[in-house]
């Protein structure tokens, strides 16, 4: 985060924000520490963040930020991107799929199936689950999940928004990096929408189940794959 743009970006925001009817003010917006009281934050650690000496804020306090500064959904993304911006390293990718689990998706056609990693990205799927998933552009059900098109897609939301957050947890708690950038992410990205469900994690997601999808009601089993990358593959079946 060269210049200091996550600074400059809260410091803006705040100065933005309309303040409490207190009488006549010196400066523009809400001061650091009404801006800090709203995020339950300490004025010390909110000078910082703006000073640009502490740039690796949790995504709690981000989070909280983000909902003292009334963010849009879209300044929510921005922030998210500003911190990452500053990191000087990504997640590594997933091991390749051998050429017998493509092989085995190819059996399961017409079956919506589909292979994940850990933090839920879609590494290959059959074209049934590509037609009913709802996805489009998206390649990670946990992020659809808590995307704008989830809840209209998933008539049941609310239990499948907990179920994937679980997911989430589960491989992030087992120390895979990517589902914990992931977490990182729609902890500033979504909120506390996530961050309530993430944070009360008390049991393992289910491994088998029912889901419907749009108009289409889908028995779920989940098989773990040999091998590296703790790959998944789900398979989902219509129900009658």
């Amino acid at each position: 985060m060269a210049d200091n743009a996550l600074g400059r970006f809260l410091r803006a925001r705040r100065e933005a924000t309309t303040p409490p009817a207190t009488g006549r003010r010196r400066t523009p917006g809400l001061r650091r520490g009404e801006l800090a009281d709203r995020a339950g934050i300490s004025v010390e650690y909110l000078t910082r963040l703006e000073r640009g000496t502490d740039r690796s804020p949790s995504g709690q306090v981000l989070s909280a930020l983000a909902d003292a500064l009334t963010m849009t959904a879209d300044e929510r993304v921005h922030l998210y991107r500003l911190i990452k911006a500053g990191t000087t390293c990504s997640p590594a990718p997933p091991p390749p799929l051998r050429p017998t689990v493509r092989a085995m998706l190819d059996t399961l056609e017409p079956a919506a199936a589909a292979v994940l990693s850990p933090a839920g990205d879609v590494l290959a799927s059959t074209s049934r689950f590509r037609e009913i998933s709802g996805l489009e552009d998206e390649h990670n059900l946990v992020r659809f999940a808590f995307s704008p098109r989830a809840e209209a897609h998933y008539p049941d939301w609310d239990q499948v928004a907990t179920d994937r957050a679980a997911t989430l947890r589960a491989a992030a708690d087992l120390g895979d990096h990517s589902a914990a950038a992931l977490a990182f992410e729609l902890s500033v990205t979504v909120g506390t929408a996530f961050t309530d469900r993430y944070d009360a994690v008390a049991s393992l997601p289910p491994a088998t189940g029912t889901e419907r999808w749009g108009l289409h009601l889908l028995a779920y089993e989940t098989l773990y794959l040999a091998g590296e990358g703790e790959h998944r593959l789900m398979v989902y079946f219509s129900q009658h």
